[in-house]
């Protein structure tokens, strides 16, 4: 079932806006818009619910090749420091 709704479009700051009616309204509080042609869409952003912790937890081990790694990095040069 399609719904519809005349509303209106306001300005906010530099931007034009348009308030979403609460039988319209999704969860969360980021959306994706897009535009296609004449008409503009709007669909909420889908929330994994997954923490980048978790997501670490879920990789495998690194092997002792990956582990195997070497900084060259030289030691900064003594400068002299007048106390």
């Amino acid at each position: 079932m399609s719904m519809e709704r005349h509303v209106r479009i306001f300005r906010n700051g530099r931007n034009r806006a348009v308030r979403i009616p609460v039988e319209f309204d999704f969860p969360g509080d980021e959306v994706i818009m897009r535009k296609e042609g004449d008409k503009i869409t709007m669909e909420p952003v889908k929330i994994t619910g997954e923490s980048f912790i978790e997501w670490l937890r879920r990789q495998p081990p690194l092997s002792a090749e990956e582990l195997d790694f070497d900084f060259d990095v030289p030691e900064p040069p003594p400068r002299d420091v007048d106390l």
